[in-house]
């Protein structure tokens, strides 16, 4: 018995201490592993825009910077390298898909959050996600037969493609995005302050305009910079929609282009290294920094209505 009770100790001395080394080991491990994911992650995102960037400020060694972002002219075969078009369409097509799709989500945000009973709002929630799974090809094909019909019956326009159409099912595929995350930014807004607006006599209207959404700016203005980064960057539906006609907007059935439709257009038809694959690598390296423009305007804005 003594020598079981002298043999036991060590180990029960040790191992309380060896547990906690291993513990140790293992958070220094997880935490290494994280930093070496995002610092991974971090030099992939920069070594895409530096080789994007750097492909496409090429262009300028034999096109003026003026006639790339002032000029309308695009006909690489003249050698003309004028993406002003292109730029006006991105720009418009995806303020315009917000703008139309922004209500429409934010009402059905507030109807799910506030209105919905829990039963249906447990069937909404997961049949509004499940649209963020449906290709973009569908849509487009669906807005390409359905669509394009009616508004050139409609409105009688020549061919009913057009800024008008894209941006109609654009409006459609970020609705999901707008919706789940505005919900869950309503939600979050603090019971009281809603009970403290309807107790000093406000109408429950009021209350949601004056008090909840605000609360739950940050959170909408985050699903909208969401969108906008899905509606600019949106490829295969605007493609099908919106003309693929290199030519400025004069209204919103006049066929045009945008900078993503016009490169999955000719990039593969476009020897790499050349004047016009720098051109449409520089077309790539503009959406980028669109993109990450929008996205900083929309954040300091809602820092200043937040504040």
């Amino acid at each position: 018995m003594e020598q079981a009770a002298k043999c036991s100790k060590p180990v029960a001395s040790r191992s309380p201490g060896q547990g906690h080394e291993r513990r140790l080991f293992y958070d220094k491990c997880g935490k290494y592993l994280f930093v070496a994911s995002a610092c991974f992650m971090t030099l992939i995102i920069f070594a895409i825009i530096f080789f994007v960037g750097r492909q496409g400020l090429l262009t300028f060694t034999q096109v003026s910077p003026v006639e790339f972002f002032g000029s309308a002219r695009w006909d690489p075969s003249a050698g003309s390298y004028g993406a002003l078009a292109f730029i006006v369409g991105s720009l418009t097509s995806t303020l315009l898909a917000v703008a139309l799709g922004t209500p429409l989500g934010l009402l059905g945000a507030i109807f799910l959050a506030k209105v919905a009973p829990v039963w249906l709002r447990r069937i909404m929630r997961p049949a509004t996600d499940l649209y963020v799974a449906i290709p973009s090809v569908v849509y487009g094909y669906i807005g390409l037969v359905l669509l394009v019909p009616f508004l050139r019956t409609q409105f009688g326009v020549t061919t009913g493609f057009g800024v008008l159409a894209a941006s109609a099912v654009l409006s459609i595929m970020i609705l999901p995005t707008i919706l789940s995350i505005s919900v869950d930014a309503i939600q979050a807004v603090p019971r009281p302050l809603e009970e403290a607006s309807l107790a000093l006599g406000a109408t429950w209207w009021q209350t949601m305009v004056h008090v909840v959404l605000p609360a739950a700016a940050p959170g909408i203005l985050t699903a909208v910079v969401l969108a906008m980064a899905r509606a600019v960057g949106e490829t295969m539906a605007v493609q099908m929609l919106i003309g693929n006609t290199p030519q400025l907007i004069t209204s919103l059935f006049t066929p045009t282009a945008t900078l993503t439709s016009n490169i999955v257009v000719e990039m593969g038809n476009t020897p790499f290294g050349s004047v016009w694959g720098n051109a449409l690598f520089l077309m790539a390296f503009v959406l980028l920094i669109l993109s990450l423009g929008m996205i900083l305007l929309i954040r300091r804005f809602g820092q200043r209505k937040v504040a």
